[in-house]
């Protein structure tokens, strides 16, 4: 059954075109994650084909009924039919007005299970989930039986619950079938290809142009020969040896127009995508050499009558990424707040310099732009800041925007480039990847790796975990449970 047809599809925003599709269908089974990059218009694209926006043109016909899974900031708390799976997300309704983010998450997810809907849209639906949170929810949507369309920067997420990928790019759709892990083969196969279209493009161009200078210097020694054949010929020379070289002259001349032809006939193949790179190093000033620099012994801590710590004890090893999980509201960012304030029980180094990401509470100039914000408090050359905004999915064009007119998800990239090129050597970050579009958690993945400090980070990205962390801790019953 087909439940949505899309054709001419074209919405426009600011002058920039955000959507351009000129033919898109949905069916009953489909189970597809929408990825793209933050702000190509993946947002815009559910809304639109649920009617919730208005487009400048394009015909969309619906059949069947749809439940829509907003992002956390749109979310809107209403009646919920279907209590067993409310006790089960972990949620009572009761405690609406005073819900946490993860809790909130949980509200809309249940609202949209217990409908009787032919599909369901959703947008960034693992957003603040804990572990246990998005394993029902890979669970429950594993076992609908209607269509998904899913926006997800979620690997893990996206490989168990898709079967087939739609990328927006440029205002247009592409489709890989198989799970997120399959449309990344697909991609570096399709990126391979490019890469040997492109070398042969060079290769075919530079022998071309090899051949059109051999054939006007052989013009030239031909027009020399004539030049000298003239003056013999006014002496009594032969004039069809004359004739002769203006006929070679003639061909060479063609064959250079037909040469030139043939590299206009070649067209212009597209470069492929740089692979950059950036080589974290640590100021002399900023090394650490105590095997562990974050310590905590006999910490406890309570909020009324919540115990969240007791007696819990620590050492964070120097240069390690240590990954923090638990259950929303276990104490992970407590413990974060803890370290960054120096509580009691807590030692650090001596010479640590702490630098924190958390999701709210920036505070900076928005007539700044982007380049001179990232050179503040930052020894690496432009070249490396730029390399690493790249990565990030900064274009030349992005770097001379004033901070004012980048987008939520914009600026929570440039918050972590910045504190990675910042003169740290202690991070704490908490739920770095949340709101990031795939490429740039792929990209920050890599950085976290390579980064020379010592790494906490907040996270419930099962990929994160397996590509960063070299120990993992759970915040569990008032301690910290290392899991293998």
């Amino acid at each position: 059954m087909l439940l949505i047809k899309a054709t001419d599809l074209y919405v426009e925003y600011l002058g920039r075109t955000v959507l351009d599709i000129d033919h898109l269908e949905l069916y009953e089974f489909d189970r597809i994650g929408l990825v793209g990059a933050n702000g190509a218009g993946k947002s815009t694209l559910l809304k639109a084909l649920l009617g919730k926006m208005p487009v400048q043109h394009g015909k969309i016909a619906r059949e069947g009924t749809f439940t829509y899974l907003p992002q956390l900031d749109e979310v809107v708390v209403q009646d919920v039919q279907d209590y067993a799976i409310v006790g089960r997300l972990g949620i009572n309704q009761v405690q609406a007005e005073t819900m946490s983010g993860g809790e909130e998450t949980r509200l809309k997810i249940a609202q949209a299970l217990s409908g009787e809907a032919h599909g369901i849209f959703a947008d960034e639906p693992t957003s603040h989930l804990d572990r246990g949170g998005i394993d029902f929810l890979v669970n429950q949507l594993k076992h609908y039986s209607g269509a998904l369309l899913i926006i997800s920067h979620d690997r893990y997420f996206l490989d168990q619950v898709v079967d087939k990928v739609w990328e927006l790019r440029d205002g247009k759709i592409t489709e890989y079938w198989g799970g997120y892990t399959d449309y990344l083969v697909q991609k570096e196969e399709e990126r391979q290809s490019q890469v040997t279209r492109y070398k042969q493009y060079v290769a075919e161009r530079e022998r071309l142009e090899q051949v059109i200078i051999e054939k006007k210097n052989q013009a030239r020694k031909l027009d020399s020969k004539g030049t000298n054949s003239k003056i013999r010929s006014e002496s009594g020379g032969r004039l069809g040896h004359q004739k002769s070289q203006g006929s070679k002259q003639k061909k060479l001349h063609n064959a250079v127009k037909n040469t030139e032809r043939r590299i206009k006939a070649l067209g212009e193949v597209t470069a492929p995508e740089a692979m950059r790179n950036v080589q974290f190093r640590q100021s002399k000033a900023l090394e650490l050499h105590n095997p562990f620099p974050i310590a905590g012994q006999d910490i406890c801590k309570r909020f009324g009558d919540k115990v969240i710590f007791d007696n819990m004890s620590f050492q964070f090893p120097l240069g390690g990424k240590i990954a923090i999980t638990g259950a929303n509201g276990a104490g992970k960012t407590t413990l974060f707040n803890m370290i960054r304030n120096r509580e009691s029980g807590i030692a650090l180094s001596p010479k640590a310099e702490i630098g924190c990401f958390v999701q709210t509470g920036y505070k900076f100039d928005r007539n700044q732009n982007v380049m001179a914000f990232m050179q503040e408090n930052c020894e690496y050359p432009v070249s490396d800041i730029r390399a690493v905004l790249a990565s990030m999915g900064f274009t030349q064009q992005d770097v001379r925007k004033e901070l004012s007119v980048l987008s939520g998800g914009e600026i929570i990239k440039l918050q972590l480039a910045k504190l990675l090129l910042g003169r740290y050597n202690i991070l704490l970050m908490d739920e770095p990847s949340n709101f990031l579009d795939v490429p740039a958690v792929e990209a920050l993945e890599t950085m976290m790796r390579n980064y020379t400090g010592t790494i906490l980070f907040i996270s419930h990205d099962v990929r994160l975990l397996e590509g960063v962390a070299d120990q993992v801790y759970e915040v569990k019953d008032g301690g910290l449970v290392r899991l293998e």
